[in-house]
């Protein structure tokens, strides 16, 4: 029953559902499946953490272990992604647009992987859509895997602490801040989506 809960909180896209009912193993899966698999790219990773931040700080998770299982999952996810790339990821890069797949997605990352070079594996952490398409790019690329996985190991930290610490102390600062979680987890998406919506504005602007 409760896996079923956890299935339907990840179909309605709800965090705090997903944090209550998949505990630190479901949330290191959904890190995980964005970081490194097509079916993750519309989790929503921000908020997802900044929620569970809010929620450590009422004491539902200890902040340490769930920094360092978040961290873990998000190197693993990439590196996943990466050799899914360097295996299949030209093959797949080829494919027409479907429901879950768009070139569109594509030539976002590449432009940028081409603007940031191998700091884009660090800063596409902070940018939906680009996190999960980045590492598997990578993989298609010329990029060797040592260089990768440092760029990795520090995107994952940056990110993954960083998003829990802010709601975290958010959380610590103001009481019973977990009933604002989805109002708050809606502003964290806004902010997550703007980098998108500029560049998108911009290519719109230089036609």
């Amino acid at each position: 029953m409760t896996m079923l809960n956890f299935l339907l909180a990840c179909v309605h896209l709800d965090p705090m559902a997903m944090l209550q009912t998949g505990s630190y193993l479901g949330l290191a899966f959904l890190i995980f499946a964005e970081s490194g698999l097509f079916i993750g790219i519309f989790l929503p990773g921000d908020s997802l953490l900044f929620a569970a931040g809010l929620v450590a700080a009422s004491g539902f998770f200890i902040v340490g272990p769930l920094i360092m299982i978040v961290v873990v999952a998000a190197i693993l996810g990439d590196s996943t992604g990466y050799w899914f790339g360097s295996e299949i990821g030209e093959r797949l890069f080829k494919r027409e647009d479907s429901r879950f797949f768009k070139q569109e997605y594509v030539k976002r990352t590449e432009k940028f992987f081409k603007k940031y070079g191998g700091r884009a594996v660090v800063l596409a952490r902070f940018v939906p859509v680009v996190r999960t398409i980045a590492p598997i790019l990578a993989g298609v690329s010329t990029m060797k895997y040592r260089m990768f996985i440092a760029y990795n190991m520090l995107g994952a930290f940056l990110w993954g602490a960083g998003m829990i610490l802010i709601g975290y102390f958010l959380g610590s600062l103001v009481p019973n801040s977990e009933k604002y979680i989805l109002p708050l987890s809606l502003v964290i998406v806004v902010l997550s989506f703007l980098p998108i919506v500029i560049n998108l504005a911009r290519g719109k602007r230089a036609i």
